[in-house]
């Protein structure tokens, strides 16, 4: 259930889809909190040095939220997975890029925490990582979403599962299975570059 803020954001939320504009300068302060979390903890396992920061990620962020305006925002928890999969492509898309740029240098590592290890080591390339979740998606495209939303945006089982729609128990038996599916597929990535 909803509490008396993620329904103001959700009420913020659809007013922006409406082309109210104050909504939006409201909505931006009450959101940017959790945004600047879930960006750090992106950044926070990237390597040492990188060059995009957390508070960039957060702009490019906002940049690619005002080209999605008209989505049909459903509530707070969807408004945050879809911040998600942004972050995920924006900091897939730099790998890319810098993968291609310095071809044989090897691409960018990123930290899995603890909490969320989805590799039997303590670093893991993002493109490889983006990979194994577009083949985890053609599998399984729900334990894909599920890895997207808690892993990039930081959602709680609680909140994946209402923008999932699934009840709490299957979210946390999808996280379950799609780590030890990635972890799996993570290592054969690796095997198969020796």
């Amino acid at each position: 259930m909803e509490d008396a803020l993620g329904h103001e954001i959700t009420q913020l939320l659809q007013a922006w889809r409406r082309g109210d504009q104050g909504a939006l300068d409201k909505l931006t302060p009450q959101v940017y909190r959790e945004l600047h979390l879930a960006a750090r903890r992106c950044m926070g396992r990237e390597r040492d040095g990188h060059t995009l920061q957390t508070t960039a990620l957060i702009n490019e962020l906002y940049v690619r939220l005002a080209d999605l305006q008209l989505i049909d925002w459903q509530n707070r928890a969807h408004f945050f997975a879809l911040c998600a999969r942004q972050m995920r492509r924006i900091l897939t898309d730099l790998a890319r890029a810098r993968r291609s740029h310095k071809r044989g240098e090897g691409a960018q590592a990123v930290l899995l925490d603890e909490a969320q290890v989805v590799s039997p080591q303590p670093t893991a390339d993002l493109v490889a990582l983006d990979d194994a979740l577009n083949q985890l998606a053609k599998v399984d495209h729900r334990k894909s979403q599920v890895v997207v939303m808690r892993f990039f945006g930081g959602l709680s089982v609680e909140e994946t599962a209402e923008v999932l729609k699934v009840s709490p128990d299957t979210v946390a038996r999808d996280w379950r299975l799609a780590k030890a599916w990635l972890m799996r597929a993570l290592s054969e990535n690796k095997s198969d570059e020796a």
